[in-house]
């Protein structure tokens, strides 16, 4: 599994001085990675990808993982490994560079965190796509970075007024299941490209979740998502839970903190978002008691529990240390009563925005980090690691290690997901298909070669 995170990117420069545009301060951030590689689209040494998407956001794609922590440690490196950059940036440039690690600008442009699972090719995916859409349309609910929602911030549900908004995505899908990207967003992404061997694999592409700040609420995303695929693969008798209106249904449930919107299904039954919830909870319980025990999806079905009961209770203060959309809108809340600020009040968009600022010392989130008022569920060590070290776990090893001996040697290469590449003094190229492999003699004679 693996997260690809696009982040927001502005700067603001001293006197007056003509503001530069994102895809200046973007480029000019990137100089030092073309400066080394020659490109603005590399993988690093820790087989991670870092690249300039579409738009001119700073991108950046985890490598190949296999546990929910270690998933968390190169997720956050990447956070650390961009806001590097940036404040290299603002010392060249003598101005502040801000990066956000949110999924709205302030005119309404959407910007993603896809997440990506590694399935069998077996799994039908007309199936797979029934039986996971209801879970992520209401998964908003437990793992929302959350937002303040203003009308001509998006025109699919300019019907709502300002107020809150457990999810910065679920105005911006439009389909459930497509190839599209961008022209149409889907929830789910079908473009076949698995990374993997083809015959075996297929690579899953969520594109509808929220960039998460707070290490559990990412665990709690990736974990109970997890869970859910397991049971699918594996025939478990899941609920009905086929929507009649599924892009309706998200956006209602996003402005709907207590979970208890009503939810029409195709079969002509109705639900709840959290009863939708709770259901998926229970399964997702009772299969984890018959798999293989792990303490990352233990923590993550406990966190799954507790967040369902504070929706029901209304009582959040047992998960206002783990929930992103909880932590900001406690936050705004606060500001809120202090200042008898209404909820459009520029003050607390300002607030709302701050709160994604990934600059240690400066951002709102990660201050609170700093202050404990946030809980982590991995060490600074496994993060620190996790800048310069691939997983050592899955092919990713293979990958680093090459990336690694190529800059030692200064030498010419190619590099993708599934192939490395010594392109001098002769050219060599190994297929790695089994994602799972962290050993093969073949890139260790390629390193030998170089």
């Amino acid at each position: 599994m693996g997260i690809e995170t696009e982040y927001g990117i502005m700067a603001t420069l001293p006197g007056d001085v003509p503001p530069m545009t994102p895809d200046e301060v973007a480029r000019y951030m990137f100089r030092p990675i073309v400066d080394k590689y020659s490109s603005s689209n590399v993988f690093l040494p820790n087989a991670s990808r870092l690249y300039l998407d579409v738009g001119s956001h700073p991108e950046f794609a985890t490598a190949e993982c296999d546990s929910i922590f270690q998933l968390i440690a190169y997720e956050k490196a990447g956070d650390r490994i961009v806001s590097d950059l940036a404040m290299q940036a603002e010392q060249e440039l003598d101005a502040q560079v801000y990066i956000f690690k949110n999924n709205v600008d302030s005119q309404g442009n959407s910007y993603g965190c896809h997440e990506n699972y590694l399935v069998s090719r077996t799994t039908v995916l007309k199936t797979l796509g029934r039986q996971l859409i209801p879970f992520l349309v209401t998964r908003q609910l437990i793992a929302g970075a959350g937002m303040i929602y203003r009308p001509f911030l998006g025109s699919a549900s300019s019907h709502f007024g300002t107020g809150w908004c457990v999810s910065q995505r679920a105005d911006h899908v439009w389909e459930g299941v497509s190839s599209a990207t961008t022209r149409s967003r889907p929830m789910i992404n079908t473009r076949d490209e698995p990374h993997a061997d083809s015959s075996l694999y297929r690579r899953l592409h969520v594109i509808v979740g929220d960039s998460n700040m707070a290490e559990p609420t990412i665990g709690l995303k990736i974990g109970s998502t997890e869970l859910v695929l397991e049971m699918i693969e594996a025939g478990v008798d899941l609920p009905d839970f086929e929507f009649a209106d599924d892009i309706a249904s998200i956006r209602e449930i996003a402005r709907d903190i207590t979970g208890s919107t009503i939810i029409e299904l195709k079969n002509g039954s109705t639900i709840t978002a959290l009863e939708m919830q709770r259901a998926y909870l229970g399964a997702a319980t009772t299969w984890f008691q018959d798999r293989e025990p792990s303490e990352d999806h233990a923590k993550a079905l406990d966190l799954w529990d507790r967040m369902l009961n504070a929706l029901e209770t209304q009582d959040y203060t047992q998960v206002d240390r783990e929930i992103d959309w909880v932590i900001k809108r406690n936050l705004i809340t606060r500001y809120q009563e202090k200042f008898g600020w209404e909820l459009d009040h520029p003050k607390l968009a300002q607030i709302d925005l701050m709160f994604h600022d990934i600059k240690p010392g400066r951002g709102i989130f990660e201050v609170l980090q700093a202050k404990g008022l946030v809980k982590q569920w991995v060490d600074e060590q496994a993060i620190s690691t996790a800048k310069n070290q691939a997983p050592q776990t899955t092919r990713a090893k293979l990958r680093g290690d090459f990336l690694t001996a190529a800059l030692e040697k200064e030498a010419s290469i190619t590099v993708d997901w599934m192939r490395l590449k010594a392109n001098s003094p002769e050219q060599h190229l190994v297929e790695l298909g089994d994602p799972f492999a962290s050993v093969d003699h073949r890139v260790e004679e390629l390193i030998e070669n170089l």
